[in-house]
């Protein structure tokens, strides 16, 4: 149940009788994971939506160091929404987080940026609003265990789908397990995890979540995708982290567990995030002209040159682990070429065109992010390089209108490939960040305090640890 109240004295009035327990105030760090606090239904009043709650910033990934790490969170009422799983009846809310001193609002909260990446598009004279659609994709496994030491390290994951599985005993085995590369749209029995998706999907709309529709992906293994109804951006950052709150939810309450590691299965498709995103003023879309390439407007050819010119800074944002890059590579629809093209998935940037040729419908699809992204995070960085490409007339050059995967050897060297790790798409974002810092929407500690954290922490650790397979490689060197 969502409220979409905009005063506090408008909530208390259609909560009253709902006999609310507790309220879960929640936030989001800087590499997307979402925290919360609960306290008891007697302190929602109108102090809270002013004073706020504090918490230690300086336990939370890429917030304050700990000699000045009191921070507090404020919640944002238009947020307002029952939360599905807890036993006892819990008002949840996303929150802005402040100085508890100042109450100035904090540069490395992702939510206060995705709100000034908004402010800037209407500041800039641009456009008023900008509309997102992400594709998020993840697997549902049936067991995963993994573990790490400084004699071993090893992983394994299972699902009752898994090609992998067809002679395995399971009193009975009943097959219908797709193969590699051959779980696109299947019918049950082959689609084992419908009804899980449909419960999802359920959960969504219950919670004020608009979906799409949901369907099986193309790996074995229960691979998944449920698609949400464009919407602004803020909104949506905010509706899909409840989007991941809910998958992994919903599947633990089938004994199932949920993941949105971009690439957990070597030699089949990983999963990916292609984010859908338009830009509309006066109640008109700005993406639509008659007669151009794909009836694409001057402002969408532009903006799509903005993308590409910033892509691989873009992907240290919207492609941000190091897992990211085992699923950006050649030979599983993963989108590694830095071009653009109509209705071809071949490349990055793709215009849908063959669903709907309503001009309300006109949008760009930008095909390399992952759901590991924090979504305030990468559709602010998104929009942020496609207004830097309207603003400084980008062009994007002639669109690629081949199948780029077959392409020969003296046309691929013509396209601009994805950066091959984290540590390169880190290195393009240090070396291209003045899009983002338009409008103070990103500043520069952002940028900084990103960069390192996912260099300390990820690549570095990465680099450190001997990998399984070299065992493979070099154990009789």
């Amino acid at each position: 149940m969502k409220f979409n109240c905009s005063t506090s004295k408008e909530l208390m009035s259609k909560i009253k009788d709902l006999d609310l327990k507790m309220v879960d105030l929640r936030f989001t760090d800087m590499p997307g994971t979402t925290h919360h606090i609960t306290i008891p239904i007697k302190f929602l009043n109108e102090d809270l939506f002013t004073n706020g709650v504090g918490f230690d910033g300086s336990s939370v990934r890429g917030f304050q160091s700990i000699e000045k790490s009191d921070m507090t969170m404020v919640p944002d009422i238009t947020t307002a929404y029952i939360d599905p799983f807890y036993s006892e009846k819990t008002i949840a809310f996303y929150c802005y987080i402040v100085d508890p001193v100042t109450y100035e609002s904090y540069s490395k909260d992702p939510r206060f940026i995705a709100k000034k990446a908004e402010e800037y598009l209407k500041s800039s004279g641009m456009g008023e609003t900008a509309y997102f659609g992400p594709e998020a994709e993840f697997f549902i496994f049936n067991d995963v265990k993994y573990d790490s030491g400084s004699n071993f390290t090893f992983h394994e994951v299972d699902s009752g789908e898994g090609a992998w599985n067809t002679g395995r005993e399971e009193s009975p085995n009943l097959g219908h397990k797709p193969r590699h590369k051959e779980g696109y749209f299947p019918l049950p029995p082959v689609d084992s995890m419908h009804d899980v998706r449909t419960d999802m999907v359920i959960t969504m709309e219950n919670i004020g979540i608009n979906v799409e529709a949901h369907h099986h992906e193309v790996a074995t293994g229960g691979q998944q995708e449920i698609d949400l109804e464009f919407s602004p951006l803020l909104s949506m950052a905010d509706d899909l982290l409840k989007y991941k709150y809910v998958v992994k939810n919903v599947a633990r309450q089938h004994g199932l567990t949920a993941t949105f590691m971009p690439k957990p299965l070597f030699e089949d498709n990983g999963s990916g995030m292609h984010v859908h995103s338009s830009i509309w003023k006066n109640g008109e879309t700005l993406m639509y002209k008659k007669g151009n390439y794909a009836d694409l407007s001057d402002f969408a050819l532009h903006y799509i040159g903005g993308i590409l010119k910033h892509a691989p800074a873009l992907l240290a944002l919207c492609a941000p682990t190091t897992n990211s890059y085992k699923r950006l590579v050649p030979g599983f629809e993963a989108p590694v070429n830095i071009a653009y093209s109509e209705a071809n998935r071949t490349a990055s940037v793709r215009i849908p065109n063959n669903y709907t040729s309503s001009p309300k419908a006109k949008r760009i699809e930008f095909r390399c992010p992952d759901p590991s992204s924090n979504p305030y995070l990468a559709f602010s960085s998104i929009l942020m390089a496609g207004l830097d490409g309207v603003k400084n007339k980008i062009d994007p050059g002639q669109p690629t209108d081949i199948n780029i995967y077959e392409a020969p050897a003296d046309i691929l060297a013509k396209i601009p490939s994805t950066p091959g790790s984290l540590a390169e798409a880190l290195e393009a974002l240090k070396n291209d960040h003045a899009f983002l810092l338009e409008g103070e929407v990103f500043t520069k500690d952002v940028i900084e305090t990103y960069i390192a954290y996912k260099k300390e922490k990820e690549v570095d650790p990465m680099n450190l640890r001997p990998h399984p397979y070299e065992f493979n490689l070099y154990y009789d060197a």
